[in-house]
């Protein structure tokens, strides 16, 4: 198949992984991917080095008119199959096919990785929905349900090539480590993980991620002394390597339409700590393979944090779990299968598959 994937995307952010994660997958499977996005220094040539045809264009608002105008030009120029866009300002640059057009009919998908206005996708047709909860948004808004499956993300992350060495990072060997992967953003509650380590003396944490929040951050870490413990390490590469130095993954957000981090954290062997935010309640079960706390309630993550540092057994056996759940359900063979059966299913109904 020839698949268009288009994403504007944030400088930094787990939707733009997951995205870049998933056309990578497909390019090495064997589908023909080519990727419109907005320019980036990291997104970018990572596609580009996987041997993925990349087009930047700006995505910008509604008087962006060149955005889709250089888009239904690209779409002309590689003839896809089927055109998918990601979150909510791809989907509304995205043309709808016609006649008229110097290609053969495409299909355009929509991934949804959280219940976005569907005032966005008014010319999508089908639709991707990482979640039980969003398919059930999408399909609240009168889409049908054959035309919109859940698609998890998967949770394979680049080989460890370095272990990392917590000296490096001022962090004892005997220390418990916490970590935090995401996006610097309120959404993520790095405020309150950092709240949390106020309250745990001996407790590290490492901060691993990029955003708009970075600012404010760096100052609750000062005004409550923690620079020694608090680390703000920026966007990383080496999620692996990072989980595996950490004693646990504590992914504890307020609004999180998945959490790619809680199975990025089973794959890894590290125990996770998540809030009851939407991804992660649909998935994580408490006291089986994850401990789950209350949103923002400081001290009953602290207690989940506590039961982790002292009970190695609770600790492996969540970690057992979690690896169970990861092995069955957030492969990256799973989740690509999932996207690649659609599509076929999807040409197949609209007796495109033959040609």
């Amino acid at each position: 198949m020839k698949i268009l994937q288009v994403m504007a995307g944030a400088e930094h952010g787990g939707a733009e992984t997951a995205f870049v994660d998933m056309c990578i997958a497909m390019h090495e499977a064997g589908e023909i991917i080519e990727v419109v996005t907005r320019p980036n220094d990291i997104r970018v040539p990572q596609l580009e080095k996987s041997g993925i045809t990349v087009h930047t264009l700006p995505f910008g608002g509604k008087i962006d008119i060149f955005t889709g105008t250089r888009l239904r030009k690209i779409i002309e120029k590689f003839r896809p199959d089927i055109v998918q866009s990601w979150m909510s300002r791809a989907p509304s640059k995205v043309p709808p096919w016609k006649p008229s057009m110097k290609c053969p009919r495409y299909v355009h998908v929509a991934r949804l990785g959280s219940p976005y206005k569907m005032k966005y996708f008014k010319t999508a047709e089908y639709f991707v929905a990482i979640t039980p909860l969003i398919r059930e948004h999408i399909m609240a808004h009168g889409v049908a349900g054959d035309h919109a499956v859940h698609v998890n993300n998967f949770a394979e992350v680049e080989p460890v090539t370095e272990v990392l060495n917590r000296a490096d990072y001022d962090t004892p060997e005997n220390a418990p480590l916490a970590l935090g992967l995401g996006r610097l953003h309120p959404d993520k509650a790095f405020d309150t993980l950092i709240e949390v380590a106020a309250r745990q003396p001996d407790l590290y944490v490492w901060i691993a991620g990029e955003g708009p929040q970075r600012a404010e951050l760096e100052g609750l870490i000062d005004r409550l002394g923690l620079g020694g413990r608090v680390k703000l390490l920026g966007w990383r590469t080496d999620r692996a390597a990072l989980l595996r130095a950490a004693d646990m993954c504590t992914f504890i957000s307020r609004n999180e339409g998945f959490g790619t981090v809680f199975a990025q954290a089973w794959a890894q062997g590290c125990p996770v700590v998540v809030c009851d935010a939407d991804g992660p309640r649909q998935f994580v079960r408490h006291e089986e393979d994850g401990l789950m706390a209350p949103i923002d309630d400081v001290e009953a993550i602290g207690a989940c944090v506590r039961r982790l540092i002292a009970d190695e057994i609770l600790a492996a056996r969540l970690v057992h779990a979690g690896r169970v759940r990861y092995e069955a359900e957030f492969t990256k063979q799973a989740s690509l299968q999932g996207y690649l059966q659609f599509y076929h299913d999807i040409l197949e109904r609209e007796g495109l598959l033959s040609r």
